[in-house]
This record gives C-alpha cells, structure tokens and sequence, in this order.
C-alpha cells in the first residue's frame, strides 16, 4: 500500500547501479510509506504498462507518450527534471488525470549563468584566444579584439524565469537590454530596466540575442532565414533553450556568409549533433552538448524541485510548478490524489 515512485532507467549508469548524476539526492524520498525504484529499460521512450502500480515517476531523457501512460491506472505525477517538456505527451497527461511537472527554481540561475558565460565568451572571443595560444599564435592577437559590452544592445527572445535572471545577471555590465516576448508582462519588463518590442525590431537593433523561450509550434523555426537576416553583421546569437527553435540549416549559412558574426549553442534540432554537420567546422560559433548549465547546484535543486513535488503528491496535495494547470480541475486526478494518501497514510500507521 506504498506510494510508489519510479525513475526512468538513465538516472543510472549503463550496466551499473550507480548513478549518473549523483547530486540528485533521491534519499529524501526515503520515508515511511513512499518506495522508489529504478525502471529497467525505456531509456528513448517509456514503454506501455512499465507505470503500472506506479504513483509518480521521475523522467530525464526518455520520450513520454500516450503509450507511455497505457496501464498506468495509479500514475498521479510526470515529475520532469528540467523545464523543457516538448518529449511529453501533454495532452496525454492532462486526458489520463495526470500532472505534469518541471522544475525551474532548479533551473533559473545555472541556465541563465550558462547564457552569460556564452556572451562574455562571445566578445571576448574566448574559443579563438585559446586556439592562438595553444599554436603559438600570439604575433596574431591584434587582429582579433573582442567587444566590450557596455552601451552594447542584449536582446531576449523570451522572458520567463530564464529570461528574468539573465536580466538581473547582466545589469553590472550596463549594456540596453530588449526583451520580444508576447506573453511577457510590460511593466514587469520596465521594472527590470528592460523594453518590451516585436521581435523583427527587437532583432534589427540586438548585438547579442539570447533565445530562452520554450519550444512550441509556435517558436518552432522562430529563427528562419528571414529572422538572421534582420540581424547586424556584427550581432551574435545565443541559443540555450531548445534547438530547433532556430532553423539550423539557415543559422549555418549565416554564419558561413557572415549575415551575422557568430553564435553559440548549446542545444542542436537533432540531439546528438552530427559530428559531420557542417556547423559544426566554423570558427565563429561555440558549442556545447546541451550541457552548458549542467552544474553540481543545478542537479541538486532540480532534484529538490521534483521530489518536493512529489512529496505532496503523496500526502494528497498538488505539487508545485504543474504544466498541464487544467488538470487540477479534473476528478481523475483528484481521485489519484486521495488515493494516493490514503495509501500512504495506512502505510504509515
């Protein structure tokens, strides 16, 4: 009579017990009448009935699918570690009375550090400095003067949690800041120092632009051909969001044709990046495995967010940072809930 948690199968290492992220703390789900465990595959996708008898499961990678939820007549909570929820079936979850969650307070500061550790390597041409160095360049550095940042223009394609520490991170380095954002409230804007534009205006006038928008149909190839084009010659683009937000191919002839300066990405529209794509030869753009914000502080308040989320869950209330918000009005999920405690309450007696 447990409340049953289960982890999706690549929180371990291939062929071991031990953990690939050991900041993530899951002993805090070790109390009386809660019982975790690790599901033994479904490392792409989880597979239809591997949610039965399972209360709440934790997912990293692996695609949750209508099929996923097949025979999961307990499931209650999807907890997602991250804030990207595009490989979960949403509407899925919100028809079967189940919650979806994510964490971002575990998120806000490592991705938005990540975005400005981008910029600064940016203007400071960090990745080509090194590379002088290491040949033996130095006769050559005149050549390569980097920008300096303040009076400069930062554009932010988005204005969520991301977006609002980054304009609190980059306020000591005095550049202009603009946000494009449809959602974004105006005045919160301003009181961050901000100004609120369309995005092609936003886009003309930005030297750096750092996209932190969730991935929707909507932002699906927000950045084309016709949006790299609005930019200066000299602007550089930031993607730490999703990647195929930006239209990859049209991004890899820009850089090539210098209709912008350069970029830096941590996240790629196919995940691994081919190592043979052509992006991936130019000098003018950084790299990075959709890793960048992956710090010891970030697992572990990830973690915390998601397990806390749980936690209630189990004790009949609703967690925190729900995505599918309309399925608080469903009487499936409430009775998940109360089942949910019920269980758990006779597990602690």
């Amino acid at each position: 009579m447990t409340f049953r948690v289960a982890f999706t199968a690549d929180f371990l290492k291939p062929d071991s017990s031990d953990p690939v992220f050991p900041d993530i703390d899951a002993t805090v789900l070790d109390v009386v009448g809660v019982e975790r465990r690790i599901l033994t595959d479904g490392v792409s996708e989880i597979g239809a009935g591997q949610l039965a008898d399972t209360d709440a499961v934790v997912v990293l990678g692996p695609t949750v699918s209508a099929t996923s939820l097949e025979g999961a007549e307990h499931l209650a909570v999807v907890a997602r570690i991250g804030v990207g929820y595009d490989a979960v079936d949403v509407p899925a979850c919100t028809q079967a009375g189940i919650a979806l969650t994510i964490t971002p307070d575990g998120v806000r500061r490592p991705v938005a550090s990540a975005a400005l550790a981008s910029l600064l390597a940016l203007a400071h041409r960090l990745p080509l400095k090194d590379r002088l160095t290491r040949q033996g360049r130095w006769s050559e550095k005149p050549q390569h003067m980097g920008i300096g940042l303040r009076g400069r223009t930062l554009g932010l394609v988005g204005m969520g949690n991301i977006g609002t520490e980054i304009l609190k991170l980059v306020a000591p380095h005095e550049m202009t800041t603009l946000v494009a954002d449809p959602f974004a409230d105006a005045e919160k804007v301003s009181d961050l120092g901000a100004h609120l534009l369309e995005l092609p205006a936003m886009l003309e006038q930005a030297d750096f632009v750092i996209i932190c928008c969730a991935l929707t149909d909507q932002t699906h190839h927000l950045i084309d051909a016709e949006a790299l084009h609005l930019m200066k010659p000299t602007a550089h683009l930031i993607n730490v969001a999703r990647g195929p937000i930006v239209d990859q191919v049209a991004l890899t002839t820009a850089l090539q044709e210098q209709i912008i300066a350069g970029a830096a990405l941590d996240v790629f529209e196919t995940e691994p990046v081919d190592p043979d794509d052509p992006l991936l030869t130019l000098d003018n753009v950084i790299v990075s495995p959709h890793a960048l914000a992956w710090t010891d502080e970030s697992f572990r308040l990830m973690g915390e967010s998601a397990f806390a989320g749980i936690l209630a869950a189990s004790q009949g209330k609703a967690p925190d940072f729900i995505v599918n918000r309309d399925v608080l009005d469903s009487a499936h999920f409430q009775d998940r809930l109360a089942a949910c405690a019920r269980r758990r309450q006779q597990e602690s007696r």
